[in-house]
């Protein structure tokens, strides 16, 4: 209601302002024709001319008015250069921030609710450099001051900050104004005040603080580079530390544009998808989804099947299965890139030298790609059992009887369904009240109701506190708020999370900053506080997906080769994932969760699976698609898909917001019968029947019965 008053109250004050034709009061013609007796009525009133003067400026640039240039020029005339370039630069500034004030109280919860995730760069890029822009805009007097009053009223920038850079910015054009005015006679409009060389200097003027700001990047870098001897000469153009997905395509993309690289690797090509995570991973969960198919023989129409299988050979197959894929990452294929593949331990010892195998590498720059690592929680007893992380798990070949898993996250889950699938008893352990917690709860709650249907044992809600041996065997007490649980195993698999490998080969003793969780601190180019050292992948986060860090290789690769000409910032935009449990989850944006939580309006559609035709026949008829929406429009803000091949049908949602495609390029997309893919057309079908236009429909109704009587 408060707001509704207010917008009324403005535009009372702009109807009346137009209705009567007030503006003719504040043109140049006026004032000029007024000057006289405006002059004899400040000899005679002066306290009253000032307070006034300051207050009617005040009104028009606080309700956005035309007039404030010509107020301007009337200040100067009336009450010369000195006197009137007070009163003019603090109540120009007042009003500016009365604008935007207003702008701020009327409009911005509804502009950033509605329009949140895409305006979040533009908020990010005002918290970090809002005070240039807005000092660069107020000197260009091109830029209408009214608009940029209400627009900046719809960021995060800060009153305050507003205040002071705008009275520091309007300062030079109000001069300039102000000077004019006390020349009025002599002025024939206001827009000739300027000359091309006023123009060209306020321009110039506008550009300084980005100015100044890469003289202070320079200084910065060049104290940063203090104390270290730069080679006269180079041997190589990047060295990149880690032969993981990240390393590899940074590697891979500077060989292409006929950079001389070298890749370091201290043990496998691959890295950790390959040989301890992604693939071996994925191999061992297909075998299980093959026997929990033969479970379900009845489902398909098959009365009984049996399947008898080794668990040794199941893993090792997982093996074969890293072994066929390892010549896409072989030192040989690399080779053949142009890429000069070094297997040894690096050691970072300048920011241009890099040590491996007794030799030193003189390097333009380098790029840190060396990954993550399992992380170990220090829990006691635990360094007095047997345990496994997706590190050394690969190496078991005897079935455990009773499996424990710590960790409740996409690695923890995918693995304890597989485990059970393979005929192990498995408990899930997990400290949060949920598992696969960055997921909406519905879509826990399915997951967990299917482990619990194969027989795992879930415990939310539980801290892991100690393992005890008693009578030759292992349990772990875990402790929820009512009581402890003892939970016997005899392996047990820790998967609480990763920790990035940032340690031991050098960062430290360079000065290298690192965030609080031991990731490197990389700016939006993913340069560390050292300018020649880059990083990318795992180790420097904000993701730990593979995808992601093949993603970030691109930059690190062209803005460590090409930065002095030309540098990109890292795009997160369109960050999509998958969780290969069963069922299996894909999301790309924002979930219901995500949405509340940041404050963002939105609209679900929703498409059940359980509807689809290919997916009956398949007898996969379960999840769904749930697409998030702006309210009223198409456009998309985040989807999740939970059924059988959901990582693969994410890709559609994942073009169609990387490139501004909404619901309706979907839905008049042709898309082959019968597929599981259709499910997307028919969610975007959901989409429209939900925003029928009911009173077209109501005309097209009547033009048909009129047709028919015709």
């Amino acid at each position: 209601m408060k707001k509704i008053i207010l917008l009324g109250l403005l535009g009372v004050i702009v109807l009346i302002f137009f209705h009567f034709d007030l503006e003719q009061y504040l043109t140049l013609e006026y004032v000029k024709s007024q000057q006289q007796i405006i002059d004899q009525y400040y000899a005679e009133n002066r306290v009253l001319t000032l307070v006034g003067f300051f207050l009617l400026y005040v009104v028009i640039t606080g309700a956005s008015l035309p007039g404030a240039a010509v107020l301007t020029l009337t200040g100067g005339a009336i009450f010369g250069l000195a006197t009137g370039l007070i009163l003019v630069s603090f109540a120009s500034t007042i009003g500016a921030s009365i604008a935007f004030l207003v702008s701020r109280y009327l409009f911005r919860d509804a502009v950033q609710t509605r329009f949140g995730n895409s305006l979040k760069a533009i908020n990010d890029g005002i918290d970090k450099d809002g005070p240039f822009y807005l000092f660069a805009l107020r000197l260009v007097p091109a830029f209408p001051f009214f608009v940029i009053n209400l627009v900046m009223g719809l960021t995060s920038l800060r009153l305050w900050t507003f205040f002071w850079v705008s009275q520091l910015g309007m300062f030079a054009g109000t001069v300039v104004y102000v000077n004019a005015g006390t020349r009025l006679a002599q002025i024939e409009s206001a827009s000739g005040i300027f000359s091309v060389e006023i123009l060209l200097s306020f321009l110039l003027l506008a550009m300084l603080p980005f100015i100044g700001k890469k003289i202070v990047a320079l200084m910065t870098n060049r104290k940063a580079l203090q104390g270290f001897v730069k080679p006269d000469q180079f041997d190589t153009n990047l060295v990149v530390i880690g032969g993981g997905s990240a390393g590899l395509v940074t590697a891979y993309i500077a060989a292409a544009v006929k950079a001389r690289v070298t890749l370091i690797e201290k043990h496998k090509l691959g890295g950790d998808c390959l040989n301890y995570g992604c693939v071996p991973s994925k191999a061992l969960i297909r075998s299980a989804k093959f026997l929990s198919h033969i479970a379900r023989s009845p489902e398909f129409g098959i009365k009984q099947a049996d399947a008898e299988f080794d668990f040794a050979e199941v893993m090792e197959r997982v093996q074969r299965v890293i072994e066929k894929i390892e010549p896409h990452d072989s030192i040989e294929r690399y080779n053949g890139l142009g890429v000069d593949v070094v297997i040894g331990e690096a050691r970072i010892t300048s920011p241009w030298t890099v040590e491996v195998n007794g030799e030193t590498i003189r390097t333009r720059n380098i790029v840190v790609a060396t990954g993550g690592q399992p992380f170990v929680p220090p829990i006691e007893g635990i360094d007095q059992v047997d345990y496994y992380t997706s590190d050394n798990l690969w190496q078991l070949r005897d079935k455990p009887s009773r499996l424990a898993v710590l960790g409740g996250g996409p690695i923890g889950s995918e693995l304890t369904q597989a485990f059970a699938r393979l005929g192990v008893t498995v408990t899930q352990v997990e400290m949060l009240p949920r598992i696969l917690l960055r997921e909406d709860p519905e879509i826990s709650d399915l997951v967990q109701q299917k482990f619990s249907a194969e027989g795992v044992r879930v415990l939310t809600g539980h801290t892991a506190k100690r393992f005890i041996k008693r009578e030759g065997k292992d349990y772990l007490v875990a402790e929820n708020e009512n009581a402890e649980v003892e939970v016997e195993f005899d392996a047990l698999l820790v998967a609480v999370g990763r920790s990035p490998r940032s340690s031991g080969f050098g960062l430290e003793e360079l000065g290298v900053r690192l965030n609080p969780n031991r990731t490197i601190e990389v700016n939006e180019y993913l340069q560390t506080s050292i300018p020649t050292i880059y990083a990318c992948g795992d180790v420097a986060g904000p993701y730990q997906f593979t995808h992601v860090a093949a993603h970030q290789a691109w930059y690190t690769s062209v803005n460590s080769l090409f930065g002095m000409i030309k540098r990109f910032k890292a795009d997160y935009s369109v960050i999509p994932w998958a969780t290969f449990t069963e069922p299996e989850i894909a999301r790309v944006g924002l979930n219901e969760t995500e949405a509340r939580e940041q404050g963002i309006e939105y609209e679900v559609t929703r498409y059940g699976i359980d509807d689809l035709d290919r997916a009956i026949a398949d007898s996969e008829a379960h999840g769904f698609v749930k697409v998030l929406t702006i309210p009223g429009k198409d456009r998309i803000l985040g989807v999740t898909i939970v059924g059988e091949h959901a990582g693969d049908l994410i890709a559609e949602y994942v073009l169609a917001m990387r490139h501004g495609l909404g619901l309706n390029k979907i839905l008049g997309t042709i898309h082959i019968y019968p597929t599981l893919a259709e499910a997307n057309k028919y969610a975007a079908g959901e989409w429209k029947r939900a925003h029928v236009p009911e009173r077209l429909l109501e005309w097209v109704a009547r033009f048909h019965n009129w047709r028919r009587k015709a």
